[in-house]
């Protein structure tokens, strides 16, 4: 029975962490906290709560893993939290499970060009900001270890969407100049993990984007959910928007080669397929409740 470690059992890791138990695989499971730990721990799936920052914690709970996956996410969006959790976290993971294929979770906002162009696997990943250079150091220690790079575009899906809850709370909007979003639902974040670790050879460089298959402007995203929920817009230079650090359009091409295909093709067959229902459902729910 093939084992692997899920490292940040979270909103991306508890989906990852299923499809390997369906699929057969004992699933050790680590997490944030022994809250967090109780929740994820069901059937095959064992978790408990272990710093990755640390590495003799990670050490004393290492074993032998076929795979090791790191999709931990950060508590506060600062240089520290992730210095600990990317740079030192994938170093101690790849220092304690050195026989493990090592896969690591990082972003496309290491991709900073800012003209909307197409991106690849082959583009200048030169990022601007703090955080965007600490994921690319993380990246190079996984690349040594001879691991995966998932460059990860923005994660959405069931209970999760930025641009879906501005729409419904009638969140003012910046009128900021348009951009392209890049999107991924979170069952095909899980689903590329599982792919590249049953995958017995992957070429070098090992970098895969994991991103749907349609780009879309920001503004088509919002007058579709607008219309879609008969929400009218609003707009205001009140509010800044979220992120703005970049503008490009990322390709997953290079995955899709493989045979990889996202359950979830572009934006509208997410909502519909998957966000809409479960918010229905939530609503549903509070009314009984």
């Amino acid at each position: 029975m093939p084992r692997v470690l899920i490292a940040g059992c979270g909103y991306v890791g508890v989906a990852s962490a299923n499809l390997f138990a369906n699929a057969g695989w004992q699933v050790t499971a680590w997490t944030r906290s022994k809250e967090s730990a109780e929740q994820v721990s069901a059937g095959a799936i064992l978790a408990a709560a272990i710093n990755i920052s640390d590495l003799t914690s990670v050490r004393q709970n290492s074993f032998d893993a076929d795979v090791v996956v790191h999709c931990a996410g950060v508590a506060k969006r600062d240089h520290q939290s992730y210095q600990q959790v990317y740079l030192d976290g994938v170093a101690n993971l790849g220092a304690s499970f050195p026989r493990a294929r090592l896969i690591f979770t990082s972003s496309t906002s290491v991709y900073a060009q800012q003209d909307g162009s197409w991106v690849n696997e082959e583009s200048p990943a030169k990022p601007l900001t703090g955080r965007g250079k600490i994921l690319r150091q993380a990246e190079n220690i996984v690349l040594e270890h001879g691991g995966i790079v998932l460059r990860v575009a923005g994660i959405y899906g069931p209970g999760r969407s930025f641009l879906l809850r501005s729409v419904i709370n009638r969140t003012p909007l910046a009128s900021a100049p348009d951009r392209f979003v890049n999107q991924i639902h979170r069952d095909d974040v899980a689903g590329a993990i599982f792919f590249l670790a049953e995958r017995k050879m992957i070429l070098a460089p090992p970098i895969f984007n994991i991103v749907d298959n349609l780009p879309v402007l920001r503004s088509e995203i919002l007058a579709w959910l607008s219309a879609e929920l008969r929400i009218p817009l609003s707009s205001s230079q009140e509010i800044e928007e979220k992120r703005i650090d970049s503008n490009k359009r990322v390709s997953n091409a290079k995955l899709r080669g493989l045979g990889w295909a996202p359950i979830y093709s572009n934006y509208m067959d997410a909502f519909t397929r998957s966000i809409f229902r479960h918010h229905a459902g939530a609503r549903s729910r509070d009314l009984t409740a």
